[in-house]
């Protein structure tokens, strides 16, 4: 929080995502591709096979014209945002790997400098020295991957780092190898796909069919050892981490589920078109299967950055940029105290430094829709017990006055008629939004956190003097401030639940 806040409308999370996704796609890409293009060519020029050889040249042009530009421009964006997004964070990743990110700015200058010999090299070199210059950039391609899986993996699972500060009790952390093995399959994966890509403008063909079975092949290998591997990475991750995501953060889950059945559907694409369809293989197929890989990598990516909640660094910087050890300084002196760029507007700057990282008021994880038709109260007793609320939250630390400030921020902002009018809700209807809005925040149905088969069998009076007596039934539990009418539809919604149906 020592660093000025950078404030944007496209939620974070968001803006993150549309620049690395594409980033790591296209990076994995230039890896596998140097892969394809080497041993296809030791193997093409072995058999005299000149047909071949025109083909790979023609693959590499626009792999090194996608590769290099596309990668080296996103690769900067990365840094660009990622050091006005979280400052911290990124200066905790300089500092405990500046020599690793300087071996892999190395292996990146080789790449590119590799790459650019071996497109005009093509007529202008021997054989010999032509796929030794593939085979110097495949494998400065693969050892930067080699570099960068070490501080990606770091953020999720740090591992013995948190106690000892060592570079490689942090580098060769619990998910090194498998998250390695995984990308590595990747890398061949979309090597197999963006062949697919170019060999789909061949005209109809024999070769055209060698070709298209191939690429399929080195997708399906690819693939396979993804999938495999995505396995042993998950099981590689610490018990407490997956424990909590199972119990309260749908987002990473719901994506691992989303990347096998983009897996299971591009393995199928890929057996039936070798199968039935090589020479039939268009343009549009093509670029559908490279999409579908692109939605692969952008689940995968998307369930590894949520499983870091509440965290950037796990154990060490929370997703709102508050350092770990210094939750006891913060505490006591509060969030303030450790904002030295202020605008003048307290509730705001606390805003934008405690919750903004994650939340926008009417975007991406919108809290504006979340309080709507609520009270200052309430919110301030759910701004001070969000380490209870869904999603895995981060904890506050700041003050109780800090906590008051940021729900009149809130709450000036927010629609203050009553739910049933802002919906046109009324009976069992407006309970279930009351229930949603007052009580689903930490009690979600179907979860660890569902109580409402604590309440079969109560009647109205016994509700209603629970609801009395909310705030003193459990750590960070509010006190029930609406309406009576949104009283009288919650307790209506309640007896519903507590017989186990829904409305």
């Amino acid at each position: 929080m020592h660093y000025p806040f950078w404030d944007q409308p496209i939620g974070y999370g968001v803006l993150m995502a549309t620049i690395a996704v594409f980033h790591v796609f296209v990076s994995h890409f230039a890896i596998g591709g140097g892969l394809y293009l080497v041993v296809n060519e030791h193997f093409a020029r072995r058999a005299g096979d000149a047909q071949r050889l025109e083909f790979l040249e023609k693959l590499s042009k626009f792999f090194v014209l996608a590769t290099l530009v596309a990668g080296a421009l996103t690769g900067v964006a990365i840094w660009f945002v990622i050091g006005l997004l979280a400052p911290a964070a990124t200066e905790a990743l300089i500092h405990n790997y500046v020599w690793g990110w300087a071996i892999e700015w190395t292996f990146f200058v080789v790449e590119i400098a590799a790459a650019m010999v071996y497109y005009y090299g093509w007529k202008r070199m021997t054989a010999r020295a032509h796929l030794t210059v593939g085979w110097i950039y495949f494998v400065a391609a693969w050892l930067s991957l080699v570099i960068i899986n070490g501080i990606l993996t770091f953020m999720l699972t740090p591992g013995r780092w948190l106690a000892t500060g060592d570079f490689w009790d942090g580098f060769f952390d619990p998910t090194y190898w498998p998250s390695l093995v995984l990308r590595t399959g990747v890398c061949v994966m979309l090597a197999g796909l963006y062949a697919l890509l170019v060999a789909s403008r061949l005209e109809p063909g024999d070769f055209k069919a060698k070709t298209v079975r191939q690429a399929a092949g080195w997708s399906l290998a690819g693939l396979a050892a993804t999938v495999l591997s995505q396995v042993w990475y998950w099981k590689a991750i610490p018990a407490d981490i997956t424990a909590k995501a199972l119990q309260v953060m749908p987002t990473p889950i719901r994506s691992i589920e989303i990347s096998f059945w983009l897996a299971g559907a591009i393995a199928l694409g890929m057996v039936a078109l070798a199968a039935f369809a090589p020479r039939k293989l268009g343009t549009t197929v093509a670029l559908a299967f490279m999409a579908l890989g692109l939605a692969w990598f952008g689940a995968f990516e998307w369930s590894r950055e949520s499983l870091r909640k509440p965290y950037i660094i796990t154990g060490y910087i929370y997703g709102n940029g508050a350092e770990v050890g210094e939750a006891e300084n913060y505490k006591r002196d509060g969030y303030l105290a450790q904002i030295p760029y202020r605008t003048g507007d307290e509730g705001a700057d606390l805003f934008r430094h405690a919750c903004r990282n994650c939340h926008t008021l009417e975007g991406y994880k919108a809290l504006k829709p979340a309080f709507d038709g609520t009270d200052r109260a309430f919110i301030a007793a759910i701004v001070q017990g969000t380490q209870h609320l869904k999603g895995n939250m981060p904890p506050f630390l700041g003050t109780p006055a800090e906590a008051e400030l940021i729900a009149d921020h809130l709450d000036q902002r927010i629609d203050k008629r009553p739910l049933a009018d802002i919906y046109k809700l009324d009976g069992r209807l407006l309970g279930r939004k009351v229930y949603d809005i007052r009580c689903g925040k930490c009690h979600v149905l179907g979860t660890d956190s569902d109580k409402s088969k604590s309440l079969a069998g109560q009647s109205a009076e016994d509700l209603n003097g629970l609801l009395d007596m909310a705030a003193n039934l459990g750590e960070g539990m509010p006190a029930f401030t609406a309406d009576a009418a949104e009283r009288k539809a919650l307790v209506a919604y309640l007896q519903t639940l507590g017989k186990g149906g829904r409305p």
